[in-house]
């Protein structure tokens, strides 16, 4: 840990590591939609060519690796979520040959190449599930999935009264799907879990050969060169011994809600049971055998941050997103706590924290900032909800990424964030394919609105996401600005900023750095502020101003960059509402 003898009080959280620490301390990491980020044969669906096309993006950009959300062979109910073969491209995405390819141009770039891993359910047309519906009740391939007797006098009724996360019961009953077994079968009265949607079952985790089954599609990707995993559901594959009631509710990304009046909810017993852990030390040692530092990264909703600090031991993950950041409001000691306790908790176990502000699953942060209430916001946007102020989502999402960016440890981007893309607002209902839009009877509207395709050129079909034109959800008209052509080169633009300070960020060792708090603004009500430092290099200010008054540099820095314009009356930097400066001191 680096002290140093300060002017100003300061307090040390981060440890600094040394410049050659393992690749994943201090990576920045985009994510790739696949279905969203480049069409490579005009049928309107992006794919792994399309993927592979534009990678120089991604290379200029100066991010160290991309994650692939999924691009498996499946019947698409849940965006690639309702996996149906692990071993296997969808023909939607391309072939095994396209994704060697992938991994080939990404490796020769020098991208690593993170893919998706969906280990809580799989699809209900996978094999394993087509067995159990015809095996029957007590059957071994049944015991791969957790099928339960109902309740009621004559199993009528759900084995308990869990939600599922999309809306809606998380059982079904197999006599009541359209494709029930005839006969011996035709009054099965069984259940199935499905946490999510009803064509995503859930995996029994219990079982041995669920267990080595997993391991073996790791260890096929691994072969291909994959440099690790994220992770989906991490926190999700072990349930509770029994399945007992719960009367709390859970949501994506956000987590358990607690009781009204603040008081929390017990422990849910279908999430964060002591039992996965035993699965990710087993995982930690098969990615080990690889060369290169193979990772694994949780998706996990877990509260408190100390169990979520359980998930990057030094013998199970590398990483985990930190999602508590992710839902902050944009408050500055809301932040700090975050920052603080983030630190806290990841440093005593010895692992880096894992930074990330937007994602497939929420609303795009250069919206949800513009919003009136800030935090995660709602779970989609329509046109006939309250509209985030377009101009000051904007400015908070550029200040918000150059704090996030500032700190020591591992940052994920999301596609389109480059170009300060704001949620799609506007989609017609009919356009819509988030299962969650359907099972809440349009109550939510879904996530489809930030995963609309990306705009590559302001003058060409579908703003060049597919030469055809087409486009399978359909993008603003307004998306000319936010075009990646429009913006490549004018100083100004998002695309550029985040270039600048993906360049600086590498080229100062800002993620390998220690984080001491500014003690000048340790009380503030509107300044996040603090000193990234490490042995060898300048301390770097980072500065972030959330408050209606200006707010000075101290005297002699040197500003570095800024997310917006900064004034200088010659004896010191003012950096304005909603901005944040580095800085050399």
């Amino acid at each position: 840990m680096t002290v140093r003898t300060e002017p100003r009080s300061l307090t040390v959280h981060a440890p600094a590591h040394d410049r050659d620490e393992a690749w994943w301390r201090h990576a920045v990491i985009y994510q790739v939609y696949p279905r969203s980020f480049a069409d490579g044969n005009g049928d309107g669906m992006g794919d792994l060519p399309g993927i592979t096309s534009r990678l120089d993006h991604l290379a200029a950009l100066g991010v160290d690796a991309l994650w692939l959300s999924p691009f498996y062979r499946s019947p698409q109910h849940d965006g690639g979520y309702d996996v149906s073969d692990y071993r296997d491209v969808d023909p939607r995405f391309g072939t095994l040959a396209d994704a060697d390819a992938l991994l080939e141009r990404a490796h020769a770039l020098g991208l690593r190449v993170i893919v998706d891993l969906v280990p809580n359910h799989t699809s209900d047309e996978h094999v394993w599930f087509r067995e159990a519906l015809a095996a029957g009740p007590t059957s071994p391939e049944r015991a791969r999935y957790l099928f339960r007797e109902g309740g009621g006098e004559v199993g009528e009724e759900p084995p308990n009264n869990w939600e599922s996360i999309f809306g809606g019961p998380a059982w079904t009953r197999v006599c009541d799907r359209d494709d029930a077994p005839g006969s011996p079968w035709e009054n099965d009265g069984q259940w199935y879990l499905h946490l999510f949607d009803s064509t995503q079952p859930d995996l029994n985790w219990e079982n041995p050969e669920v267990r080595a089954e997993m391991e073996s599609v790791l260890r096929f990707w691994l072969d291909r060169g994959v440099d690790g995993f994220r992770v989906d559901v991490a926190h999700g594959l072990v349930k509770a011994a029994g399945l007992p009631d719960w009367t709390g509710h859970v949501e994506m990304v956000a987590g358990t809600e607690d009781e009204p009046g603040g008081t929390a909810r017990p422990h849910p017993p279908m999430f964060d049971q002591d039992g996965v852990h035993e699965i990710y030390r087993s995982w930690r040692r098969v990615v080990d055998e690889y060369p290169g530092e193979r990772v694994l990264v949780a998706e996990a909703w877990v509260d408190p941050l100390e169990r979520l600090a359980r998930y990057v031991r030094a013998d199970e993950m590398h990483q985990a997103f930190n999602f508590a950041f992710l839902v902050s409001p944009w408050s500055a000691p809301r932040l700090r706590e975050c920052v603080e306790e983030s630190y806290r908790v990841n440093d005593a176990v010895g692992a880096p924290t894992t930074w990330v502000l937007s994602n497939h699953d929420v609303v795009r942060h250069a919206s949800r900032l513009g919003l009136p209430e800030t935090g995660k916001g709602p779970n989609g946007i329509g046109a006939e909800d309250v509209q985030p102020d377009a101009e000051l989502g904007l400015r908070r999402a550029r200040a918000a990424t150059l704090l996030m960016l500032g700190l020591p440890g591992s940052a994920y981007l999301y596609q389109g964030e480059e170009l300060g893309l704001p949620e799609h607002t506007a989609l017609p209902d009919d356009a819509r394919e988030d299962p969650a839009f359907f099972r809440t009877d349009g109550a939510e509207k879904g996530r489809d609105g930030c995963r609309v395709p990306l705009p590559w050129e302001a003058g060409a079909p579908s703003f060049g996401f597919s030469e055809q034109g087409r486009s399978w959800l359909p993008q603003p008209d307004g998306w000319h600005a936010h075009a990646a052509d429009v913006q490549d080169g004018d100083p100004r633009s998002t695309l550029e900023l985040y270039r600048t300070v993906l360049r600086l960020r590498r080229e100062l060792g800002l993620g390998l750095g220690s984080l001491a708090w500014d003690g000048e603004h340790a009380g503030s009500g509107s300044v996040v502020s603090f000193v990234n430092g490490a042995p060898g290099r300048e301390d770097v200010v980072v500065l972030t101003n959330l408050g209606a008054e200006p707010v000075r540099l101290p005297a002699g820095c040197e500003v570095l960059v800024s997310s917006g314009p900064t004034t200088d009356d010659g004896a010191a930097v003012a950096v304005p509402q909603d901005t944040t400066v580095w800085a050399h001191r």
